[in-house]
C-alpha cells in the first residue's frame, strides 16, 4: 500500500496566486485595525457580507468579505491553510485555475450563507408581524426575545419595531477566507485523496478521511446551531458544495484536467 505524504514548502517558493491572496488578506486585516483605531472605521462591516434584504448590503461583497478577517486566530488558521492546501493545488492546476477555483468557492460558500440566513429570519420576521398585528397571537420564540434584549440593549427604541425588522435584517454578516478555504481542502481530498495530513502536526490521517470528517462536523455544527456560536458552518459547507462541483464539471468537460 503507497502513501504519499504532503509537507508544506516555504513561503519563498509558493506560487504567484497563493502568495498574492495571502499579502491581499494580511493587508486586509491590517487595515481593519488600523483604521478601527485611528478613525472608529468598521471595514468589516463595510467589506464583510450582509444579508441581501438589509440597508448595508451591496454586491461587491460577495467577493470582498473573502478578504476581511475579524481576529489573530481568524485569519492565521485560514492563511495557514491556504498556505498549506494552496501550494500543491496551484502547482497542480496553474495560476488561473486554482484563481477560478478559490473566487468561485469563495462566492459560492456566500451565496448558500445567505439562503440559510433567509430561512433563519423569515420565520423571525413573521412573529414579528403577527406580535405587531395581534400582540397575544403567540409567545415570542426564545430566538427573537434574545434579538430584541440585544436590540434594546444597544439603546434602540423597542417600540419601534419597523426599526427592529430592519435591525435583524442588518445584523447577520460574516467575514473570512474560510469558505474558499473549506474548498481547497475538499480539492486537497479530491485530488491527493492519499496524502497524509499531520492533525497538530502528530497524528497522519489520510485527506480523503480528513475531508470527509471534517466535513460532517461542519453540518452537525450547523445543524446544532448552538448559543453563541458566530461561525458560519454552512458556508464553510457551500465552498466545499461548489468545489464539489466545480471540480466534477472539468473533470467532465477537459480530457486535460
Amino acid at each position: 500500500m503507497n502513501f504519499q505524504e504532503y509537507r508544506p514548502s516555504g513561503f519563498g517558493i509558493l506560487p504567484p496566486i497563493v502568495k498574492n491572496l495571502i499579502i491581499i488578506n494580511a493587508l486586509g486585516f491590517l487595515a481593519y485595525y488600523t483604521l478601527g483605531s485611528l478613525y472608529n472605521l468598521d471595514l468589516n462591516d463595510i467589506l464583510g457580507l450582509h444579508f441581501f434584504m438589509g440597508d448595508s448590503f451591496t454586491p461587491f461583497q460577495y467577493v470582498s468579505y473573502m478578504f476581511m478577517h475579524g481576529g489573530i486566530g481568524h485569519i492565521f488558521f485560514n492563511m495557514f491553510a491556504l498556505w498549506m492546501f494552496g501550494n500543491a493545488l496551484e502547482n497542480y492546476w496553474g495560476g488561473k485555475r486554482f484563481l477560478t477555483y478559490y473566487m468561485v468557492t469563495g462566492i459560492g460558500a456566500g451565496l448558500i450563507h445567505t439562503v440559510v440566513i433567509y430561512l433563519n429570519l423569515m420565520p423571525l420576521l413573521s412573529e414579528v408581524d403577527l406580535l405587531v398585528n395581534n400582540p397575544n397571537s403567540i409567545v415570542p420564540s426564545t430566538e427573537l426575545r434574545q434579538n430584541y434584549s440585544y436590540f434594546v440593549s444597544q439603546g434602540f427604541d423597542g417600540n419601534d419595531m419597523a426599526l427592529f425588522k430592519m435591525w435583524l435584517l442588518d445584523q447577520p454578516v460574516v467575514v473570512g477566507a474560510s469558505g474558499a478555504v473549506f474548498g481547497l481542502l475538499l480539492a486537497f481530498g479530491m485530488l491527493f485523496p492519499n496524502s497524509l495530513i499531520y492533525i497538530y502536526f502528530a497524528i497522519p490521517i489520510k485527506a480523503k478521511y480528513f475531508v470527509i470528517i471534517y466535513g460532517l462536523l461542519e453540518l452537525y455544527s450547523g445543524i446544532q446551531n448552538s448559543a453563541g456560536d458566530n461561525v458560519a458552518h454552512f458556508a464553510h459547507l457551500g465552498g466545499m458544495l461548489f468545489g464539489f462541483f466545480l471540480i466534477k464539471y472539468w473533470r467532465n468537460s477537459s480530457s486535460n484536467y
